[in-house]
């Protein structure tokens, strides 16, 4: 009897002992397994996630074409379609006209660097943008160029990259066609000079020029436009450009002083580092200089306004 329990005893034992291994082995390799599966996890989405900050740094500081060699802007292109960001409200530069076409100088350049690019008017997306709005557009990818009285700056420059410059215009003033006593910012004293919400130019004028003009603001150019126009103001200031464009409109009822006193180079805004699609640009805008295209355009948008056409910007006949 006491050798049978001793038996019965032995092989419980052996079975616990058995069975406290088979846990083992499975701890072991639920600790082991998954852990190591755990860390080369970890190990990717470090790396994940460390390509994308790399990636994130990289763009940031400008360094995006550099660093892969691809352009957005011309893999859009290739795909033959483009979004472009332009100006709807600007006569003789950009505007979106009552039948949903769109017009201006702007427009034209627009147009013919898509054309060089490789990408048919049909397939290209005009997207308002606004001033305040072009540098986020650009970096968020929600245009691949912008074309619309964009004025380079250093401050600019620290966002976005630009091509050209294309245009250089002047800060000038629009006044009725019968005002003569209006020649220069010097004889806005005792005036009232508009320009639109958020703009420096009037306050450029009364600290520089007229300290006793008085300063009218509305949210955008046609509404400064039609105060000239009902002798409500007596000025509006901005670009040359932009004024011929307004004067354009309206033949004979307003008149560009001409007397330009600040120099705005336009260039068009990219996004940062894309030098790739910089230099495409910049092609583009050299040849439309050369082949007449640059001048006939602003001769057919701004030209009837007696504005004067300038010379194209050096770096575009050199």
């Amino acid at each position: 009897m006491k050798l049978r329990q001793l038996g019965i005893t032995a092989t419980l034992a052996a079975v616990a002992a058995l069975t406290l291994s088979a846990c083992g082995s499975d701890t072991t390799a639920d600790n082991t397994t998954p852990a190591a599966g755990s860390q080369t996890s970890a190990a990717a989405d470090t790396s994940a996630a460390g390509d994308t900050s790399a990636a994130a740094d990289t763009s940031a500081a400008g360094d995006t074409a550099a660093a892969g060699g691809a352009s957005q802007l011309l893999t859009n292109a290739k795909a033959g379609k483009l979004t472009i960001g332009v100006k709807f409200d600007q006569p003789g530069l950009g505007q979106k006209n009552p039948d949903g076409s769109f017009s201006g100088f702007d427009i034209d350049v627009a147009r013919y660097v898509a054309k060089e690019l490789g990408v048919d008017e049909t397939k290209i997306n005009f997207v308002e943008t606004k001033s305040a709005e072009r540098e986020d557009k650009i970096a968020k990818g929600e245009v691949d160029y912008i074309v619309g009285t964009y004025s380079i700056t250093d401050t600019r420059k620290e966002k976005v990259d630009f091509a050209g410059p294309y245009f250089l215009a002047h800060q000038d003033l629009l006044v009725k066609a019968d005002n003569t006593d209006i020649t220069g910012p010097e004889t806005l004293n005792g005036k009232i000079l508009c320009s639109v919400t958020g703009s420096t130019s009037a306050q450029k004028v009364k600290d520089q020029f007229a300290n006793e003009v008085a300063l009218q603001e509305f949210g955008t150019y046609s509404e400064c436009a039609a105060q000239v126009k009902a002798g409500v103001v007596d000025a509006l200031t901005t670009d040359d450009v932009i004024l011929a464009g307004y004067a354009a409109q309206d033949p004979g009822v307003f008149r560009l002083v001409g007397k330009g006193f600040s120099d705005e180079n336009y260039g068009i805004g990219l996004k940062k580092g894309d030098t790739t699609g910089q230099d495409a640009i910049n092609t583009a805008l050299k040849k439309m200089v050369t082949d007449g295209s640059w001048k006939a355009s602003l001769e057919k948008n701004v030209g009837p306004s007696g504005y004067k056409i300038p010379d194209p910007p050096a770096n575009l006949t050199s």
